[in-house]
Protein backbone atom coordinates (compact mmCIF):
# COMPACT_ATOMS: atom_id res chain seq x y z
CA UNK A 1 0.00 0.00 0.00
CA UNK A 2 1.57 3.25 -0.94
CA UNK A 3 0.91 6.78 0.48
CA UNK A 4 0.14 8.93 -1.68
CA UNK A 5 -0.74 12.04 0.88
CA UNK A 6 2.62 13.35 0.66
CA UNK A 7 3.10 13.21 4.57
CA UNK A 8 4.01 9.63 5.47
CA UNK A 9 1.50 7.79 7.79
CA UNK A 10 -1.11 10.62 7.04
CA UNK A 11 -4.15 10.14 5.73
CA UNK A 12 -4.80 10.82 2.13
CA UNK A 13 -7.39 13.71 2.30
CA UNK A 14 -11.37 12.83 1.73
CA UNK A 15 -11.94 14.52 -1.86
CA UNK A 16 -8.61 13.20 -3.73
CA UNK A 17 -9.96 13.27 -7.77
CA UNK A 18 -11.18 9.56 -8.04
CA UNK A 19 -11.96 8.71 -4.32
CA UNK A 20 -15.66 8.41 -4.15
CA UNK A 21 -17.25 10.12 -0.93
CA UNK A 22 -20.23 7.90 0.30
CA UNK A 23 -22.79 10.87 1.82
CA UNK A 24 -24.11 10.82 5.32
CA UNK A 25 -26.79 8.74 6.53
CA UNK A 26 -30.11 10.82 6.65
CA UNK A 27 -31.26 8.46 10.59
CA UNK A 28 -27.64 9.75 12.26
CA UNK A 29 -28.47 12.74 13.95
CA UNK A 30 -29.18 14.51 17.01
CA UNK A 31 -31.43 17.09 18.58
CA UNK A 32 -29.53 19.77 21.27
CA UNK A 33 -31.62 22.23 22.74
CA UNK A 34 -29.01 24.55 24.61
CA UNK A 35 -26.26 22.16 24.90
CA UNK A 36 -28.13 19.02 25.69
CA UNK A 37 -30.25 16.51 23.99
CA UNK A 38 -33.80 16.17 24.45
CA UNK A 39 -35.29 13.29 23.51
CA UNK A 40 -35.39 11.02 20.53
CA UNK A 41 -36.53 12.40 17.63
CA UNK A 42 -37.75 10.46 14.66
CA UNK A 43 -37.69 13.15 11.74
CA UNK A 44 -36.69 16.74 11.48
CA UNK A 45 -38.12 18.45 8.57
CA UNK A 46 -37.71 22.09 7.20
CA UNK A 47 -34.29 22.68 7.88
CA UNK A 48 -33.49 25.81 5.60
CA UNK A 49 -33.03 29.34 4.23
CA UNK A 50 -34.38 31.08 1.40
CA UNK A 51 -33.20 34.23 -0.30
CA UNK A 52 -35.89 36.42 -1.91
CA UNK A 53 -35.14 37.62 -5.52
CA UNK A 54 -35.91 40.72 -6.59
CA UNK A 55 -35.58 42.11 -9.91
CA UNK A 56 -33.01 46.07 -10.37
CA UNK A 57 -33.45 47.37 -14.07
CA UNK A 58 -29.88 50.05 -14.47
CA UNK A 59 -30.24 53.33 -15.29
CA UNK A 60 -29.35 53.07 -18.61
CA UNK A 61 -30.49 49.84 -19.53
CA UNK A 62 -33.90 49.79 -19.78
CA UNK A 63 -35.05 46.21 -20.93
CA UNK A 64 -32.64 43.75 -18.87
CA UNK A 65 -33.58 43.49 -15.09
CA UNK A 66 -30.79 41.78 -13.15
CA UNK A 67 -31.79 39.29 -9.95
CA UNK A 68 -30.33 40.94 -6.91
CA UNK A 69 -30.93 39.48 -3.98
CA UNK A 70 -33.23 40.82 -1.12
CA UNK A 71 -35.01 39.55 2.50
CA UNK A 72 -33.51 36.49 4.08
CA UNK A 73 -36.30 33.64 5.55
CA UNK A 74 -34.82 31.13 7.56
CA UNK A 75 -37.42 28.12 7.17
CA UNK A 76 -38.83 26.54 10.34
CA UNK A 77 -37.95 23.20 11.21
CA UNK A 78 -40.41 20.42 12.43
CA UNK A 79 -39.49 18.58 15.00
CA UNK A 80 -41.37 14.82 14.96
CA UNK A 81 -40.77 12.93 18.46
CA UNK A 82 -42.75 10.02 19.77
CA UNK A 83 -45.11 10.59 22.93
CA UNK A 84 -43.46 9.80 26.09
CA UNK A 85 -44.36 10.81 29.54
CA UNK A 86 -42.26 14.13 29.35
CA UNK A 87 -43.97 17.39 28.66
CA UNK A 88 -41.08 19.69 28.25
CA UNK A 89 -41.53 20.22 24.83
CA UNK A 90 -45.23 21.18 24.79
CA UNK A 91 -44.29 23.48 28.14
CA UNK A 92 -42.03 25.25 26.38
CA UNK A 93 -44.78 26.14 23.92
CA UNK A 94 -47.35 26.87 26.15
CA UNK A 95 -44.53 29.78 27.69
CA UNK A 96 -45.69 31.72 24.57
CA UNK A 97 -49.49 31.92 24.98
CA UNK A 98 -49.10 34.73 27.15
CA UNK A 99 -46.36 36.68 24.59
CA UNK A 100 -43.39 35.27 27.15
CA UNK A 101 -41.67 33.86 24.13
CA UNK A 102 -38.46 31.27 25.96
CA UNK A 103 -36.05 31.86 23.38
CA UNK A 104 -33.25 28.98 22.80
CA UNK A 105 -30.34 28.42 20.87
CA UNK A 106 -31.23 24.78 18.93
CA UNK A 107 -28.44 22.58 17.71
CA UNK A 108 -29.15 19.48 14.48
CA UNK A 109 -25.98 17.63 14.73
CA UNK A 110 -25.53 14.91 11.86
CA UNK A 111 -23.46 12.09 13.04
CA UNK A 112 -21.16 9.95 10.96
CA UNK A 113 -21.75 6.41 9.75
CA UNK A 114 -21.15 4.92 13.63
CA UNK A 115 -23.26 7.61 14.84
CA UNK A 116 -20.45 8.39 17.00
CA UNK A 117 -18.82 11.66 15.94
CA UNK A 118 -19.87 14.68 14.76
CA UNK A 119 -19.57 15.37 11.06
CA UNK A 120 -21.75 18.87 10.88
CA UNK A 121 -23.84 21.17 12.63
CA UNK A 122 -26.72 23.65 11.65
CA UNK A 123 -26.73 26.12 14.66
CA UNK A 124 -30.48 27.54 15.12
CA UNK A 125 -30.33 30.87 17.20
CA UNK A 126 -32.80 32.38 19.36
CA UNK A 127 -34.94 29.31 18.29
CA UNK A 128 -39.02 29.25 19.89
CA UNK A 129 -41.97 26.87 18.70
CA UNK A 130 -44.72 27.89 17.01
CA UNK A 131 -46.70 25.12 16.73
CA UNK A 132 -47.67 21.62 17.99
CA UNK A 133 -49.57 18.78 16.59
CA UNK A 134 -50.69 16.01 18.66
CA UNK A 135 -49.95 12.28 17.45
CA UNK A 136 -52.50 10.78 15.60
CA UNK A 137 -54.79 8.37 17.63
CA UNK A 138 -56.17 5.24 15.78
CA UNK A 139 -57.84 2.64 17.81
CA UNK A 140 -56.82 0.45 14.77
CA UNK A 141 -53.67 0.56 14.46
CA UNK A 142 -50.21 -0.07 16.28
CA UNK A 143 -48.56 2.86 15.39
CA UNK A 144 -45.89 4.84 17.60
CA UNK A 145 -47.42 8.07 18.72
CA UNK A 146 -45.68 10.95 17.20
CA UNK A 147 -46.14 14.17 17.79
CA UNK A 148 -44.46 17.26 16.27
CA UNK A 149 -43.03 20.90 17.49
CA UNK A 150 -42.44 23.24 15.03
CA UNK A 151 -39.38 25.85 15.92
CA UNK A 152 -39.46 29.24 14.19
CA UNK A 153 -35.94 31.00 14.48
CA UNK A 154 -34.01 34.51 13.92
CA UNK A 155 -30.59 33.14 12.56
CA UNK A 156 -28.85 30.15 11.30
CA UNK A 157 -25.19 29.02 11.71
CA UNK A 158 -23.47 26.25 10.03
CA UNK A 159 -20.54 24.77 11.76
CA UNK A 160 -19.65 27.95 13.35
CA UNK A 161 -19.71 29.90 10.47
CA UNK A 162 -22.78 32.65 10.71
CA UNK A 163 -24.96 33.06 8.19
CA UNK A 164 -26.53 36.15 9.27
CA UNK A 165 -28.50 39.28 8.50
CA UNK A 166 -27.03 42.64 7.98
Amino acid sequence: MSDTSGTAGAPAPATTTGVVVDPYRAYNFKLLIGQQARGHFTRIDGLGVKIERRLHRGGGDAGAARSIPGRVEFTPVTLRYGLTDSTELVQWLFTAFDSKVRRQNVSVVMLNESGLDEVRRWNLLEAWPCAWFGAPLDSMGNDLAIESLTLAYDRLELDGAPATVA
